[in-house]
């Protein structure tokens, strides 16, 4: 079992950047590949990237190759997303989710636990 908070999110231009955090809890955190996910007004839940449990492999969607990096702290507990060159497009509430297994997959269903989102806003 795992509980996450996401925080970091907030309103900013096009053009800047925001880190996102992901504060874990639970014993086995270590093991679990994280996930971050976003939802948009009108669109579907969409993967952004995914970090292997050691922190070693990274799979990222298409749409965050280049501006997206996602990274973890073990012994913190952490996960981050740095999103850079915001822009209007990148306006969703942001999930961490974690998955049990090795394989770094970008399907929603592959995560078993979730936080509560954290919202980012990106003014024109």
């Amino acid at each position: 079992q795992v509980q996450l908070v996401e925080s970091g999110g907030g309103l900013v231009q096009a053009g800047g950047s925001l880190r996102l955090s992901c504060a874990a809890s639970g014993r086995f955190f270590s093991t679990y590949v994280m996930g971050w996910f976003r939802l948009a007004p009108g669109k579907e839940r969409e993967f952004v990237a995914a970090i292997s449990a050691s922190g070693e492999s990274s799979l990222y969607a298409d749409s965050a190759k280049g501006r997206f990096n996602i990274s973890r702290d073990n012994a913190k507990k952490m996960v981050y997303l740095q999103i850079n060159s915001l822009s209007p497009e990148d306006t969703a509430k942001y999930y961490c989710a974690a998955a049990t297994g090795r394989m770094l997959l970008g399907s929603y269903r592959h995560y078993s636990w979730w936080g509560q989102g954290t919202q980012v806003t990106v003014s024109s």
